[in-house]
């Protein structure tokens, strides 16, 4: 809400309104004298203090009186502007009725709310005033700075599009547009904050998706009671339903084709400006679990890298505290030769098996963190080098065993097909309390622990939705889990998802 600010005395400071006065200025209207509007809007954007608000008196011919018009000088085009807005309407010699009728903008509407006005000026609208009019033209003439459709730097594929989107929702919204020709598509836009005013737009396919859903999305969109939303992290932590849970329940992706897909099973998509991804609501751990290029290689290439994915979540989570347990509580279960060779490793380390693990873990992880954050050109050469470095520094100093080295190694590589950062969070977290529990319960600290973590799992719901649905509970779908079956065989939508049409393709006889 805009505040207009009188000067009074208190304490010799300068107060703002009081939650009355403000509350009245929201109704506040355009007054048919241009002088006074224009009084009011210098208010509003403390000219001529700011520089980068620019209002410009203007004499219209074909009006016979006097006009002014007001933007905003860094997000508007100045070429479009003079070229199609105050040329024509100072070389109007001739009587016209509608403003329309002499002005080319692209988008041309009225307004007469104050607040209203101003928040089109603030989105990058050329906001027009006449004496005698008690209404504004608005014109866009919007140009945002952003950058150009780019390749993908987290989800890369070899096979497939490599478009990406960036912080740009118009951009965005024409990348998906591109992908689904349809007039079915929805783009609906919502206000997601008091104060900065950051529109969120909501993307869906009519004739697909489950009412219920996008009326439970729509309903925590307006519940938000903040000032600044300024991205979709942030808002994701205002929507979710469990803010303390490690698992995520909402997907982002920064590909056009894969938030295509996601729109032509039923699932509903968010995009805000200063977000170089969007968010797919609602998430199951499958989701998480896919790829990409899942689809677009072959179906043996794409069980093969599946797969592998699967081994690869496994190692992470088990493959320390595996060693761990069974070194510490259970060496009957190690062959005998390989029980004497990590006897003869270990015999001057000073540590318990669980401490030398958590050693290694934690510098692995430092080294991780150390990696992402350095400036890009070394921050490979950091990671790689560094952990060359101390872990063979390490194994000379017998501080830790060439076996554990191995072992942590093992599993913090394959963490790393995890590509969603949210899960993979939540994977290198459950992988220190396997660990912790293992030091204290072994085998059966493990196994409880991912008991746990399985009802835990269960007890999720994203937006509605089961987290390991179609798996638990059991749902129609195109059985694309844990691996995928041909194109031709993919018939139904997820069921889980509820759309209003389930089938999306006849099947092979």
């Amino acid at each position: 809400m805009i505040k207009l600010r009188k000067s009074v005395k208190k304490k010799d400071k300068e107060v703002s309104e009081s939650p009355k006065q403000n509350k009245e200025t929201t109704n506040l209207t355009i007054d048919p004298s241009l002088e006074q509007t224009l009084k009011i809007f210098r208010e509003i954007y403390t000219v001529p203090t700011n520089h980068d608000v620019i209002i410009r008196n203007l004499s219209i011919p074909g009006k016979d009186k006097p006009a002014a018009i007001i933007f905003i000088k860094t997000i508007t085009n100045p070429q479009i502007i003079e070229q199609n807005i105050i040329k024509p309407l100072q070389s109007s010699t001739e009587p016209f009725q509608s403003i329309e009728d002499i002005v080319s903008a692209q988008s041309i509407s009225t307004e007469n709310n104050i607040n209203q006005i101003a928040t089109k000026i603030n989105n990058g609208n050329v906001a027009l005033f006449i004496e005698g009019e008690d209404l504004a033209f608005l014109f866009d003439a919007s140009n945002f700075e952003s950058r150009t459709v780019e390749k993908t730097e987290n989800e890369n594929v070899v096979k497939g599009p490599k478009e990406a989107f960036n912080e740009k929702a118009a951009t965005n919204i024409s990348l998906i547009r591109k992908r689904i020709k349809s007039e079915n598509l929805v783009v609906e836009s919502a206000i997601v904050s008091k104060e900065s005013k950051n529109d969120l737009f909501i993307i869906y396919q009519k004739d697909l998706v489950n009412e219920k859903l996008l009326q439970n999305v729509k309903a925590r969109v307006k519940s938000l009671d903040t000032n600044a939303i300024q991205n979709l992290s942030l808002l994701e932590q205002y929507i979710e339903e469990r803010k303390y849970s490690i698992f995520p329940t909402t997907l982002y992706t920064e590909r056009p084709d894969r938030a295509a897909s996601f729109i032509e099973d039923g699932y509903i998509i968010l995009i805000m400006d200063n977000s170089p991804d969007t968010l797919i609501i609602p998430a199951t751990f499958w989701s998480f679990y896919h790829s990409a290029e899942d689809h677009y290689l072959r179906l043996p290439y794409a069980n093969f890298t599946r797969l592998l994915r699967i081994l690869a979540l496994f190692i992470t989570l088990f493959a320390s505290a595996l060693y761990v347990a069974v070194v510490t509580f259970h060496a009957e279960m190690i062959p005998p030769d390989l029980l004497l060779a990590i006897a003869a490793t270990r015999e001057r380390v000073p540590f318990p098996a669980a401490i030398e693990v958590f050693i290694m873990e934690i510098a692995f992880q430092l080294i991780r963190e150390a990696g992402l954050r350095v400036p890009s050109p070394i921050g490979p050469t950091i990671g790689i080098v560094g952990a060359l470095i101390l872990g063979q520094a390490a194994v000379q100093a017998n501080i830790v065993s060439p076996i554990v080295v191995i072992i942590v190694a093992l599993g913090g590589l394959s963490s790393f097909a995890i590509g969603d950062i949210s899960m993979n969070f939540a994977i290198r977290i459950s992988r220190f309390m396997m660990l912790l529990s293992a030091s204290i319960f072994g085998l059966y600290g493990i196994t409880s622990i991912f008991v746990m973590g399985l009802f835990y799992m269960l007890s999720i719901k994203s937006f509605g939705v089961p987290y390991l649905a179609p798996m638990t509970p059991n749902y129609i779908s195109s059985e694309d889990t844990i691996i995928r079956r041909t194109l031709q065989k993919e018939i139904f939508r997820p069921g889980y998802v509820k759309p209003k049409n389930l089938k999306k393709r006849q099947g092979e006889n």
